[in-house]
């Protein structure tokens, strides 16, 4: 199969036509059906020999069961990257997200799961938002409350008042004033910085200067390195799923029990959608392409959403590979950008 095949505008316009009508009726297309455009201005027999040529070069294949074609990956492929043109969206699409996006929330958590939803709702897919990394936001205060024993609770507050507490276990007991002393100290260091620079910073440089400061602000690190010394399982937030139930390609139960499990373990997919953190803009993996078996037959149409000008997370669609790439594109890409800006600090 050819990379990168060279089709004239005839046979670009065909299977552009033939996607297109696979996407919406879901049904192995014709060169009967294909006859009838009126753009195309060919007999059924020289249709028949330009979708030859298109299997030929691995664009699309014929089912079993039937005399018509259908995309393959590289099919698909070639189509959203060469042949769709993208719309903006309708003003009232735009309102819904706007809007929806927009309403007071409680946390940061309340908004991405509306993101979700909105997302799921609009395109009548499953939709999935990737919790903004702990890496990635900035302290804005921590603080130690004495527990029993050698325990001691750790309260971290970052910007948009996220607050994360941790239980730690320590060398020693400290007194509450103590406790006080070394959350002030880290305070005045770390306060404004990413929880990723801060690690950082407690694992080299301090280690460095050991030497040279006294022993509550050694505590202090320690106490601080036991918080913040492991990189915390990221997590996502999933919505509609069961709307994909109701793709004939999806319907299989052994295939929808692989799907629900992959949801639920979420490693695979968190795996996968932190290969779209560093992409600019959309970014579409359709069938294999994800290297993911379980979404051997589904898409995944993602975009990363910022918060102070740094990508913290991804949102995206799971589909069947028919899905509509030129509706699914700008909501997803809309939906980043929106959620991005619910996100930073007012």
């Amino acid at each position: 199969m050819s990379k990168n095949p060279v089709l004239n505008e005839r046979s670009l316009y065909l299977l552009k036509t033939l996607v297109e009508r696979y996407i919406q009726d879901g049904q192995p297309v014709g060169s009967r059906a294909l006859s009838k455009d009126p753009h195309l201005k060919l007999s059924p027999a020289s249709i028949r020999n330009v979708m030859a040529d298109l299997e030929d070069m691995g664009l699309i294949h014929s089912p079993h069961t039937s005399a018509g074609r259908v995309p393959t990956v590289s099919g698909y492929r070639l189509f959203v990257d060469s042949l769709i043109t993208v719309k903006p969206l309708a003003n009232n699409e735009l309102d819904q997200l706007q809007n929806g996006l927009s309403q007071q929330a409680e946390n940061a958590g309340e908004v991405l799961n509306r993101a979700s939803k909105l997302l799921s709702d609009a395109t009548q897919m499953a939709s999935v938002v990737t919790l903004p990394r702990r890496d990635s936001v900035n302290l804005r205060q921590i603080e130690f409350l004495p527990m029993t024993g050698d325990r001691v609770l750790v309260i971290v507050v970052t910007e948009g008042d996220e607050v994360q507490n941790k239980i730690i276990h320590t060398h020693k007991s400290f007194s509450p004033a103590e406790l006080q002393q070394a959350a002030n100290y880290l305070n005045s260091i770390f306060a404004g910085r990413s929880l990723a620079a801060i690690r950082e910073h407690l694992v080299t440089e301090l280690d460095h200067d050991r030497g040279q400061v006294n022993q509550a602000m050694l505590d202090a690190v320690n106490m601080a390195q036991l918080t913040l010394g492991a990189a915390p399982r990221e997590d996502y937030v999933l919505s509609g799923e069961t709307n994909l139930m109701v793709f004939s390609e999806l319907s299989d139960m052994e295939r929808l029990k692989q799907l629900f499990e992959a949801f639920n373990q979420k490693r695979g997919v968190i795996h996968l959608l932190d290969q779209c953190l560093a992409a600019e803009g959309v970014q579409i993996f359709i069938g294999e392409e994800s290297g993911y078996s379980v979404f051997d037959h589904c898409s995944l149409v993602t975009a990363p959403y910022t918060v102070n000008d740094q990508v913290v997370g991804v949102l995206g669609v799971i589909g069947p590979t028919r899905m509509d790439y030129r509706k699914v594109i700008p909501f997803v890409d809309v939906t980043a950008k929106l959620l991005g800006a619910a996100l930073n600090p007012k």
